[in-house]
């Protein structure tokens, strides 16, 4: 399947006369941002070392989600680079809509982080709902021995160490 989609993005490349200065292939899945050749790819963007991206469809390009996928879109518009789908006519910066295409893009994804907020929220309600106590769990230790032992003048990490706390809790029941 892949090899028909380059085959098919060379064609039209030759049949628009366009160069390929280079192909930018990932044999990961498109949910994570962090795939070698994606980050390549931005950082030639950034270099403008090309004009245009050509991807054969959206989800070939990112699968992360509208949101995040519309910020790698506005990064390459950020590098003075233009974007295209092949399969998508409609997706092309461009293209006479691409205004109207970024402000649906836009929207979606506002609607998207909507969602995941709602859901997140329903979750925890859901949790607490069976008894589940959120965050970490508390720390129980003797205030009155960590004062003790700062006062004889030994440091934060040496009461932590004799308590089994962490340096940080000790500074923080210090301070208090």
């Amino acid at each position: 399947m892949l090899e028909n989609q380059l085959r098919q993005l060379r064609d039209f490349c030759d049949r628009q006369g366009w160069t390929v200065v280079r192909e930018y292939v990932d044999h990961t899945s498109g949910k994570r941002s962090d795939r070698e050749e994606f980050q390549a790819l931005f950082g030639a963007a950034s270099r403008r070392e090309f004009d245009l991206v050509l991807f054969w469809s959206l989800d070939r390009f990112s699968r992360e989600g509208v949101y995040e996928t519309l910020q790698h879109l506005q990064r390459l518009t950020a590098y003075g680079i233009g974007y295209r789908s092949f399969t998508e006519q409609y997706l092309d910066s461009c293209g006479l809509f691409k205004d109207a295409v970024i402000s649906i893009l836009a929207t979606i994804a506002k609607q998207e982080r909507v969602r995941l907020s709602e859901r997140t929220i329903a979750g925890l309600q859901r949790a607490r709902a069976k008894g589940r106590v959120g965050g970490r769990p508390p720390v129980i230790c003797d205030r009155t021995r960590v004062a003790e032992l700062r006062r004889s003048g030994m440091s934060l990490g040496q009461i932590a160490a004799e308590m089994g706390l962490a340096k940080t809790t000790v500074a923080r029941m210090v301070s208090a």
